[in-house]
């Protein structure tokens, strides 16, 4: 293992690249066939040699698990799963040793309803806790308050509580009720534990739901959706019946972010500690607002428009000109392909595919978020019913919206359970591939394989301004099927090709000449530094034949030397970090 300089730069965030753990699955070290926190600390060397900047590790506090740590009971222990909270300093020393910010998730929306403050909250009306929660009487007529619907299954965000003869409001799971943002107090307590995370050292948070913290206070009932609206994206039932203006996203939002942003920047140090909200918005104004008209809310709002997309060239090339449009002055973009919530990239585009998204997500300007397993082209795991885990799978069923396939171990080695576990253990889930071609060991320098790419792809990225930091020009008047853009940075630039189907597309080098200011800038030749299948380091002749599902990094010859290995692009990792 390399050390790496960590540069104490209150913008580190801008040129990183975000690695996210789900922690149940990345690396087992008690051998129960669940990952825990020793576990991540045993594979942190493999962070390193990938050559990503900062871990985000998703929820490991103490929880009844009913959405596997998403409902916490106690927002400031590490579930025993996990191991404690001695185990977590270890880790959080030991990726600062190496230079990897760590960013763990915050859960503001909801707790477990085996939380204390739920458990107080439902004692009864007179309970000095009940504020800190949604709690409302049957509508006039009986039943709900409203026609809210939860997110998991589509059936009313409210139950009955006897005792009291009201209901309580839950987003998602009946046990994971709604936190009463509007309650000074919840606030100040959450904010508490926001700085019990912050003194530990973290560096900064993902913040789960960010944009349902706040309703709408006269709990208005939620607009019909458009004839047939809701089969436009992925479909969530009954969820997707409604418009959902008024059970989240409500304006006042954005004061509880400038109130967070100045508390994470009252943490001096040299170094800023950061907010990532987790925002599935898709009008491209409306998620822009997450960053603050004066950039003092989020850091990152996640854009999850990839997520969405159709993989076609014109509509990513609109996505990426939409988003760059909607960004206040001075804003950072930032691009999202994979997570614990979404199908696999390898099983959405399939095996070639997903490495030109790879190579789409580490050249487009903004900080990317790559999720485990992605850079060994990992799909899909294959889970029967029988083995089903997730609570969404039970609770929308027919729906397709399970999320165990894409939550499947890490492969580390061509072991029976590939080194996720002791050989003798069962893994909480299956396997998703076979550890003989997809684990990390089989594919470490293996000749074209996904994981040589991918760190490639991030070793160059880090060793070309231009990538990390620069500038952005989409290219106009490209053939169909193919993505292009300039990045650059100072005197640097960088031209990016991305054949988005699987047939041939020929380029003609006419397509820049409309960049205006960039002839001296890329010249008349062009080099080959990064290829996504086996094209040879070098010179590129015009016009350009990129041959199906292939990606193209081409650079000044300049750029170029001392930067390019040959083979399918391999290049040098820059020990400072570029």
């Amino acid at each position: 293992m390399k050390g790496r300089h960590r540069p104490m730069d209150t913008d580190w965030w801008r040129t990183a690249v975000i690695y996210q753990i789900y922690p149940r699955s990345f690396a087992d070290s008690g051998g129960d066939g669940i990952g825990d926190l020793a576990g991540i600390t045993g594979r942190l060397d493999h962070l390193v040699d990938l050559g990503v900047d900062a871990v985000w590790i998703s929820p490991f506090y103490r929880s009844p698990m009913r959405d596997f740590g998403y409902d916490v009971s106690d927002h400031r222990a590490v579930d025993p799963l996990f191991g404690d909270l001695d185990d977590f300093r270890r880790l959080l020393g030991e990726a600062h040793r190496r230079g990897l910010r760590v960013l763990v998730d915050l859960v503001p929306n909801h707790t477990s309803s085996d939380h204390p403050w739920f458990q107080e909250s439902a004692e009864g009306r007179d309970s000095a806790r009940r504020d800190w929660y949604v709690w409302r009487d049957p509508a006039p007529g009986g039943g709900p308050p409203n026609n809210w619907l939860s997110v998991f299954g589509g059936g009313p965000a409210w139950t009955f509580d006897e005792r009291s003869g009201q209901y309580y409001l839950h987003s998602f799971l009946p046990s994971m009720p709604d936190l009463n943002w509007r309650n000074p107090a919840v606030e100040q307590a959450m904010f508490d534990v926001v700085r019990f995370w912050l003194d530990l050292g973290v560096d900064g948070f993902r913040v789960d739901c960010a944009h349902f913290v706040m309703k709408d206070p006269l709990l208005r009932d939620n607009p019909p959706a458009a004839q047939g609206a809701q089969a436009m994206h992925r479909p969530y039932g009954a969820y997707d019946e409604q418009v959902h203006v008024h059970d989240k996203g409500h304006a006042d939002v954005h004061a509880v972010y400038r109130r967070l942003r100045a508390l994470l920047d009252s943490y001096t140090g040299g170094s800023s500690r950061i907010a990532i909200g987790e925002v599935h918005v898709f009008d491209w104004e409306e998620w822009a607002g997450y960053y603050g008209a004066e950039l003092d809310e989020l850091h990152i709002p996640f854009n999850f428009g990839l997520l969405r997309a159709k993989w076609d060239a014109a509509e990513v090339t609109e996505l990426v000109r939409a988003v760059e449009q909607a960004l206040p002055p001075g804003a950072w973009p930032n691009w999202v392909v994979g997570n614990h919530d979404e199908p696999r990239v390898a099983s959405r585009l399939g095996a070639a595919q997903a490495r030109v998204a790879m190579l789409l997500t580490l050249t487009l300007r903004g900080t990317p978020t790559l999720y485990y397993g992605d850079e060994l082209g990992l799909p899909d795991a294959h889970v029967p019913p029988h083995l089903a885990q997730d609570p969404w799978a039970r609770t929308a069923a027919g729906l397709g919206l399970g999320r165990d396939p894409q939550r499947s171990p890490m492969l580390w080695h061509n072991a029976p359970n590939a080194g996720f576990t002791a050989d003798t253990a069962t893994p909480w889930l299956p396997l998703a591939a076979d550890p003989a071609t997809h684990s990390v060991a089989a594919q470490w320098d293996r000749p074209g394989s996904m994981l040589l790419f991918t760190r490639s792809a991030l070793h160059l990225r880090r060793s070309l301004p231009a990538l990390h930091r620069g500038d952005q020009r989409l290219l106009d008047a490209l053939p169909d099927g193919v993505v292009g853009y300039v990045r650059y940075a100072g005197r640097t630039a960088a031209l990016v090709l991305l054949n988005l189907t699987g047939s041939e597309i020929r380029v003609s080098r006419k397509v820049l000449d409309g960049l205006r200011g960039f002839e001296e800038l890329l010249g008349h030749v062009l080099h080959t530094v990064l290829s996504t299948v086996d094209r040879p380091a070098g010179r590129v002749e015009w016009p350009l034949l990129l041959r199906g599902n292939e990606g193209l990094v081409l650079v000044p010859p300049a750029a170029a030397d001392g930067s390019a290995t040959g083979g399918s692009g391999a290049v040098e990792a820059a020990e400072d970090g570029g």
